[in-house]
């Protein structure tokens, strides 16, 4: 797969490479690099590669942290993302995540309580409670009623932050004219090569991929749907 080296700036602080045990860097992004096919036939990227990924627990833990080559990464699939997710918003305002804001105000001493809530507010706020991606298809449900678009793959941006460290969008188009979903689709889990996500930050909507990449205040997150609040909240503490 044939790919281009774009550089854009986006303004604004970001999220940490790990949100909620895991935020994608609150540094400013100055520089997005794309390294992506912009067509449909990069659908065709098997998971069957015909090397192996021998990443070792220290090296899943720097691409993790946002430390990694341009050429390390590889185009997914939406299979990557296959399951059934929730949002983690409601947790925040019930008050089941307070354990988990507390173990970040104890351990990087930047924040008050008060204002990592009012953060991750802004960070995870959606009206989209849950999420089904299947095949090629994801579905949106916004009080209870489900609607259903199909999506192809349309490459990967790679943005860089002041401190030095990165962050991967993987995107996708909605195929057609459906009413009630997003036209496209940015999916970012941390990791720069396919694998199965264990939870993701997404954003979506109807404007172009360029804009939606400049969104770094809101990044709604899911977790898969038959966790309870207290085993996200384990998984976020774990990280």
């Amino acid at each position: 797969m044939k790919k281009a080296l774009i550089r854009s700036i986006i303004a604004f602080s970001f999220l940490g490479t790990i949100l909620a045990g895991c935020q994608e860097k609150v540094d400013t992004p100055v520089e997005n690099t794309t390294s992506a096919s912009e067509t449909a036939e990069s659908t065709e990227h098997s998971h069957n590669h015909s090397h192996v990924h021998s990443h070792d627990d220290e090296k899943k833990h720097e691409i993790y942290s946002g430390i990694f080559q341009d050429d390390e990464v590889e185009d997914r699939e939406l299979s990557d993302w296959e399951g059934d997710w929730q949002s983690v918003f409601p947790y925040l305002l019930d008050g089941t995540l307070d354990e988990v804001l507390q173990k970040k105000v104890e351990t990087n001493k930047d924040k008050t309580f008060k204002e990592y809530k009012e953060y991750y507010k802004a960070g995870y706020e959606t009206d989209i409670e849950r999420i089904v991606i299947k095949a090629n298809t994801i579905t949106f449900y916004k009080n209870g009623e489900g609607k259903t678009g199909e999506y192809t793959y349309h490459g990967y941006e790679i943005l860089t932050y002041d401190s030095g460290k990165r962050g991967v969008r993987y995107l996708f188009d909605l195929v057609g004219e459906v009413t009630g979903v997003p036209k496209h689709v940015q999916f970012s889990d941390h990791s720069i090569y396919p694998t199965k996500s264990e939870h993701y930050h997404i954003y979506f909507g109807d404007e172009e991929h360029n804009t939606l990449l400049k969104e770094l205040n809101n990044w709604p997150t899911y977790y898969p749907s038959n966790l309870s609040g207290k085993d996200i909240v384990e998984e976020m503490n774990a990280h």
